[in-house]
C-alpha cells in the first residue's frame, strides 16, 4: 500500500483547487453559450408511438436552428426525455429547471402529464409550451400564466367533426354511444361531446369510461350491439384507438364509427380497410401549402417516412419559441409571455397564420375533418386519409370553434 505524507496530500489538494478555479470559468462560459430547453414526451406506454414522432419533429427543428447559427448566437441544447407518467414528468421537469438549467419547458402529449408540468412551470416561473395535450381543462380551470397550448383543444375537435357530421345528416335525432378514455383527456372530451349533442338534437345513450390499459374491447362492443345506436363515437387516445378500430371491424358491427380524437400515427397503424367514418386532425402531411410540402419533403429525406401530426406540431412550436427568443433577444420569462400575449402571428405551415389568445394562451389555428378512402384506393400505407376543408372556413374568425371567454373559466 502506498503512503503519502500530509505535506504531499496538502500540496496535491491545493493543486486540484487551483485547477478547479481555472477550469470552472471555462466550463461556465461553455454552458452560458448554450440555451437549454427541457423537452418531455411519452416514448413508452399507450402514447409512445405518437411520442416518437413528436421527438423526431422537435429534434429536426432544433438541428435546423443550430445549423443556421442558433438563437442570439447561441446553440440550442435540447434535453429530451421520456415523460413516462404524470409523477415522473413532474420530477423530470423540476430537475431540468433546478439542476440542468433549462430556460423553459417544452413538449408532452398526455393531458395528465401536461398538467403536472404546468404546475412545475408555475412554481418555477418558467414558460411551458404544451405541444400535444388537448384537454379543455388545461386552458380552462387549470390554466396558468406560464403555460401556452399549441394543439387544438377537445372542444375544437368536437366542433370540427360535429360540423362535418351535421352536413352528412348524422347528428340531429340520432342516438350516440361514446367510448371515452378514463383520464382527464377522456373526461374532458366526453363533456365537450355532451355539450355538442345537447345543442344539436342528438341523444347520448351510453358512455362507459375505459381504462388506458384496456386491450380487449369485446365487452364494450357486445353492449354496443345490444344498444343499437345510430353512431358509435371513439373518445380514446393513443394505440387504444387502433386496437378498438381493428376489433370493431372484426365484430362486423353495422353502426358507423366516428371519433372526436385521432392522431394520424394511430390511423396509419389501423391499416387500410379497418378505419372508416369522420375524424378530426390538426394537420396532415398531404396539406396543399408550399411551406408544409417543404417540411414534409425534409422530414421524408431525413427519416424515410412522412411526419405525423405530432411531429409537425413539435416542429412548428419549437420554431415559434425560437422566433420569440430571437425577436425579444431574451429567454426572460416575462418578456416571452408579453411577446405571446400581444398575439404575435406565426407561420405554422398552414394557409392561415396562428396566434396565441392573450387571455387563455390557446393557439388559434385551423383544424380539419377527414374521412377515409375506400379499401384499395390508397397509393401507399400513409395515403388512405382524405383531408376535408379547413375549419373555420376562410374569412371566418379562427376563434369560431373554440370556447368563448364566457364558456372558459380560465383566469391568468
Amino acid at each position: 500500500m502506498t503512503r503519502y505524507s500530509r505535506r504531499t496530500l496538502l500540496k496535491a489538494g491545493a493543486a486540484f483547487a487551483g485547477a478547479s478555479a481555472i477550469g470552472s470559468p471555462a466550463i461556465l462560459s461553455a454552458q452560458a453559450a448554450r440555451i437549454k430547453i427541457g423537452h418531455l414526451v411519452p416514448l413508452t406506454g399507450f402514447l409512445g408511438a405518437i411520442g416518437s414522432y413528436a421527438q423526431l419533429g422537435v429534434k429536426m427543428a432544433a438541428e435546423e436552428i443550430n445549423a443556421s447559427g442558433g438563437i442570439m448566437g447561441k446553440q440550442i441544447d435540447l434535453m429530451s426525455e421520456d415523460s413516462v407518467n404524470p409523477a415522473t414528468a413532474s420530477t423530470k421537469a423540476q430537475r431540468m429547471i433546478e439542476q440542468d438549467g433549462a430556460a423553459l419547458l417544452f413538449g408532452e402529449i398526455s393531458s395528465a402529464s401536461s398538467l403536472t408540468i404546468m404546475q412545475v412551470a408555475e412554481r418555477n416561473k418558467k414558460v411551458f409550451f404544451s405541444t400535444g395535450a388537448r384537454s379543455d381543462a388545461l386552458r380552462g380551470k387549470n390554466c396558468n400564466r406560464y403555460s401556452f397550448h399549441c394543439d387544438i383543444p377537445n372542444t375544437v375537435m368536437v366542433n370540427a367533426v360535429g360540423t362535418a357530421l351535421k352536413q352528412q345528416g348524422l347528428v340531429k335525432g340520432k342516438k350516440f354511444v361514446t367510448l371515452p378514455a378514463d383520464y382527464i383527456f377522456g373526461h374532458d372530451l366526453l363533456k365537450a361531446a355532451k355539450v355538442f349533442f345537447d345543442a344539436n338534437g342528438a341523444t347520448l345513450t351510453g358512455d362507459e369510461l375505459i381504462a388506458t390499459d384496456v386491450t380487449d374491447f369485446s365487452p364494450y362492443l357486445l353492449k354496443i350491439r345490444q344498444a343499437k345506436p345510430d353512431v358509435v363515437c371513439s373518445n380514446l387516445a393513443g394505440n387504444q384507438v387502433t386496437t378498438l378500430i381493428k376489433q370493431y371491424s372484426e365484430f362486423g358491427l353495422p353502426y358507423p364509427i366516428v371519433g372526436f380524437n385521432l392522431n394520424t400515427a394511430d390511423a396509419w397503424a389501423a391499416g387500410d380497410g379497418n378505419l372508416s367514418g369522420t375524424w378530426p386532425t390538426v394537420w396532415y402531411h398531404t396539406l396543399d401549402v408550399p411551406a408544409s410540402k417543404a417540411f414534409v419533403a425534409g422530414f421524408l429525406k431525413k427519416y424515410g417516412k412522412p411526419p405525423e401530426n405530432h411531429a409537425w406540431i413539435e416542429y412548428v412550436a419549437f420554431k415559434m419559441m425560437a422566433q420569440a427568443m430571437t425577436d425579444t433577444k431574451s429567454t426572460d420569462t416575462d418578456k416571452l409571455i408579453a411577446y405571446f400575449e400581444k398575439e404575435t402571428e406565426f407561420d405554422i405551415l398552414k394557409a392561415r397564420k396562428a396566434h396565441f389568445r392573450a387571455w387563455d394562451h390557446q393557439l388559434m389555428q385551423e383544424a380539419y375533418p377527414f374521412t377515409v378512402r375506400p379499401k384499395g384506393q390508397a397509393n401507399d400505407q400513409w395515403d388512405f386519409i382524405a383531408l376535408g376543408t379547413a375549419v373555420p372556413k376562410a374569412g371566418e374568425p379562427l376563434e369560431q370553434l373554440a370556447p368563448t371567454q364566457e364558456q372558459n373559466p380560465c383566469s391568468l
